[in-house]
């Protein structure tokens, strides 16, 4: 195989970005966009990812000041997606979690991904260009692993 010419591999890189930023879309619009800023999708998976929080905790890691973070949880609050309880280390604190609202919404939202992916991978591909994209996934995956 050959390699490509570093002119080539600029514009396979800009290609790339510009084709996964457009699947990421297309795959957002699956689940009718969500009225959430990336700052609170980024806060909700966080939770998700990490568990409960404080917001001093999560204005640390967000990189912001806590009173803005306050006002990033205050709508995913009062959608129900997390709730505050008592740390039970420290009662002044509030630790953050996520309720099974957000689970379930998670769910749902996956699920219509996955549909709309696999329904379109079905309807467009050949089997043997579904498994040229499986090959290709696996390189991807060689980029992103450590």
């Amino acid at each position: 195989m050959n390699e490509p010419r570093p002119a080539d591999a600029d514009a396979l890189a800009a290609d790339l970005r510009a084709l996964i930023g457009k699947l990421r879309r297309r795959l957002r619009e699956q689940t009718g966009g969500s009225d959430f800023s990336p700052s609170q999708v980024s806060v909700l998976l966080r939770l998700e990812k990490e568990g409960p929080a404080t917001v001093s905790g999560l204005a640390r890691a967000e990189g912001m000041r806590p009173q803005s973070m306050g006002a990033v949880i205050a709508p995913l609050e009062a959608a129900g997606l997390v709730r505050g309880a008592a740390d039970p280390s420290d009662g002044r604190q509030t630790l953050y979690s996520p309720t099974p609202t957000y689970h379930q919404w998670i769910r749902d939202g996956r699920a219509a991904r996955q549909d709309w992916l696999l329904r379109t991978l079905q309807a467009r591909l050949t089997d043997q260009e579904q498994q040229q994209l499986a090959d290709a996934v696996a390189l991807l995956r060689r980029l992103v692993d450590d």
